[in-house]
């Protein structure tokens, strides 16, 4: 399974450092652009987005993720961290099945 990489210049240079390609986004015009090439492709089974990116282009985004399709969009806290007042992964779980799980 290839993945692939779209976000600002230090997400990608960090994951082409290990060997994922990527595209650089710095507006809503290319992150729009990466994200139809990344799809389209078929190459990528998983597409990394940095949360800034995604937020570019939220409403595709969300109608992608919310859709039976492929390739799995995973969102990641950008070059200036997790976005505040996006959930954690923690509060996630712990909503879906009603459990604590500190």
């Amino acid at each position: 399974m290839n993945y692939f990489l779209i976000g600002d210049e230090d997400a990608v240079l960090g994951f082409a450092m290990v060997g994922v390609p990527g595209r650089i986004a710095g507006t809503a015009a290319e992150a729009g652009q990466a994200f139809n090439d990344a799809v389209s492709s078929g190459d990528a089974g998983i597409i990394i987005i940095t949360e800034d990116t995604a937020d570019m282009i939220r409403d595709r985004i969300d109608r992608y993720i919310f859709s039976e399709h492929f390739p799995l969009i995973v969102e990641i806290p950008g070059r200036g961290g997790r976005d505040s007042k996006r959930p954690s992964l923690r509060e996630m779980v712990n909503k879906a099945i009603g459990i604590n799980l500190s």
